[in-house]
């Protein structure tokens, strides 16, 4: 499947991102080193960062474009995306594995991932400047780090004036080297805040970054505890909304898809915030991850 040519009018969103099928299993607690251990049940879902974060934000409201590698027997990702109002003419079919993840959740609702990449690693920086090429100045991206080429994406992006917003998911030391000039927003937990700033206190975290790249902003989600929103001009706190937990995999994910679509629109932070904080507690109420991820009136209910 070959990116179409001519130019895309009206962008708003492209989430260069991760597509992953996760095989889930149920399980009484994670898998101890030298253990061997029966699950419960195993299930495989339309998964991975990108994946989630585009269906997220398309039900959100968003018009978001997915743009990424569908790999041998990823077919059902591509409809997925497709189904849930995401634009897939971004996306290009290879040869590799298609990428995939195991996923451990256990009795709390918890969990423990193990990925492989795949196709997601057949991005190349011939596809980035193409893909890139055909967005405008003010444009969101939107990327993780489940995929290759992300420094080649940045600086791709910059060129174009785009907004890029980085979820720096999982964590890698490379990150470090990347044009943090050239990102909008740092979208991550507390444990990633540390690892990038090497501040254990989120507000630690923020001054130091903002020190060093003034024009930065930053989410970070605190479990339990809500999210805290910086921006050059405000802080803005969340606190979580009360959920019986059953599967936390796309919790943040789906903070992110609704906490960005929200933004684009206009909306003030704290109501960003609010809504991405509401979407998240809805979602870890279900199974799965794509399919754990609320519509917008599910939202606008639960908050009214």
């Amino acid at each position: 499947m070959e990116i179409e040519s001519g130019e895309v009018s009206r962008m708003k969103i492209l989430n260069f991102g991760s597509l992953n099928l996760d095989y889930v299993y149920q399980v009484e607690h994670f898998v101890q080193p030298g253990e061997t251990l029966s699950a419960l049940s195993q299930c495989v879902n339309c998964g991975g960062k990108g994946l989630n974060q585009s269906v997220a934000l398309a039900k959100a409201g968003a018009k978001v474009y997915h743009a990424g590698c569908i790999g041998t027997g990823g077919e059902r990702l591509a409809r997925e995306l497709s189904e849930s109002g995401v634009d897939i003419s971004c996306l290009v079919t290879v040869e590799d594995i298609q990428g995939n993840a195991m996923i451990q959740v256990d009795r709390r609702g918890e969990n423990c991932i193990l990925l492989f990449g795949g196709s997601n690693r057949a991005i190349t920086p011939a596809m980035v400047k193409r893909v890139i090429s055909r967005f405008e100045q003010g444009d969101y991206l939107v990327l993780q780090n489940e995929v290759s080429c992300i420094p080649e994406m940045v600086a791709e992006a910059k060129e174009r004036g785009m907004k890029v917003v980085l979820n720096p998911s999982p964590f890698e030391v490379s990150l470090l080297n990347l044009d943090f000039d050239a990102i909008s927003w740092l979208l991550v937990n507390e444990v990633e805040a540390e690892q990038i700033s090497g501040q254990k206190d989120p507000d630690a975290a923020w001054q130091l970054l903002h020190e060093r790249y003034p024009v930065l902003s930053m989410v970070v989600t605190l479990g339990k505890e809500g999210a805290v929103c910086y921006t050059p001009e405000n802080k803005v706190r969340q606190e979580a909304y009360p959920s019986s937990a059953v599967d936390t995999t796309a919790a943040g994910d789906t903070f992110t898809g609704y906490f960005l679509t929200t933004l684009s629109q206009g909306m003030e932070l704290q109501e960003c915030m609010r809504r991405a904080s509401m979407a998240a507690s809805i979602s870890v109420s279900r199974a799965g991850a794509a399919a754990s991820i609320p519509k917008r009136q599910e939202v606008e209910e639960a908050l009214a």
